[in-house]
Formats: structure tokens, sequence, C-alpha cells
């Protein structure tokens, strides 16, 4: 099967579900800057959900890029990476709701892990179907940041019910390592060509 529909498909959902994030944001009933007061810790969920969702759309595009067709399980590990990215909105607006209260900041963290492990299935499915020496495999590696992440996610989850604000930190720290572009695939081609 030609992959061009899951990209898109996937572009289309990941687009729908930054758009559902800023809905969720209530603009205040009053025209003073102090109204805007109880709404930081809000957009401060928003930014950092917006940033995960940018890694993964940009992550997601360089995949695709490695690869030429998809099969049945590659769709299938596709839409369970969807499904646990279409979470983050409610998680997002939960958690900035409550002021980053114990269980929003704990199953925000689980919807990341998640996430990782749901983009890690979909890397191994898409390297399974194009082989061990495709571009992609050669391209990806052994996958260690990937590993990094979930590790911290697993730490952070029992962390919020120490103290929600460690949590969040682990979280803010596995986005800043995702922040550059993974860069495997692309250095890859740029040398290969």
């Amino acid at each position: 099967m030609d992959k061009n529909r899951m990209e898109a498909f996937s572009d289309g959902v990941i687009a729908v579900i930054i758009t559902i994030m800023v809905l969720e944001m209530k603009a205040p009933h009053t025209a003073t800057l102090i109204s805007l007061k109880p709404l930081v810790p809000v957009f401060i969920s928003y930014l950092l959900s917006f940033v995960f969702i940018g890694i993964y759309w940009n992550n997601h595009h360089h995949l695709l890029k490695a690869i030429q067709k998809v099969n049945g399980k590659i769709l299938w590990a596709n839409l369970h990476l969807l499904f646990w990215l279409s979470l983050v909105p409610f998680l997002t607006s939960w958690m900035g709701e409550n002021n980053f209260a114990t269980w929003p900041v704990a199953l925000y963290g689980v919807d990341l892990l998640g996430s990782a492990i749901a983009y890690q299935v979909l890397t191994r499915t898409l390297i399974s179907y194009h082989g061990k020496e495709s571009s992609l495999a050669k391209a990806h590696g052994h996958g260690l940041k990937e590993m990094v992440s979930i590790f911290l996610y697993i730490i952070a989850i029992p962390l919020a019910f120490y103290h929600s604000f460690i949590s969040y930190t682990l979280y803010i720290i596995v986005a800043m390592m995702w922040l550059a572009p993974d860069r495997r695939i692309e250095s890859y081609f740029n040398q290969n060509k």
C-alpha cells in the first residue's frame, strides 16, 4: 500500500488535536491583564503539549520520509499512536485547569508514556516490514533516546504522587531532549545521497 493516505490522515488528526487544545483555552470575560492570571497554568500546560505534539508530528514526518509503503500492521500501529496523541487535549486541559494537581499530572504522564511506546511500536513495525538492512533501520540505530524518554516517564508518573512539579519537570526535560528534530534519519539520508 502507498504511504500517502496514512501520512495525510495522520497530519489531519494532529492538526485537529492542536486545534482542540487551543479551543480549550477560554478567554476571560474582563479586559484586564489580571484576568489572565488564572489562565497561566492552562497556558503552560498548552505550551508543553503543543511542543510534544509538534515533536511527534516532526518525527512522524521523518519516519514516513524514510519508507515507501505500508501494510495493515503499520496502519494499526499508526492508529495506536494517534489514539494516545488524541488524549493529549483532554489531559492538557485537566492538568492546567487543576493547577498541576497529582492525578492530572500523573495521567498526563501515562499518556506521554503511551505515546512514546506507541511511537516505538510504529518504528519497530516499520523497520520489521522494510527489513533490518533498510534505510530506515540503518538511520534509526538503537533508539537510545526513545528508551531514555520511556524510562523518564516511568519514573515521573509515580513521582507525581510525591510532588507533581518534579514530574512536570521531567516531562519538560524529555521535551527538551526531542525539541530539535530527530537528526538520525535526516543525517543518514543526507550522507547517502
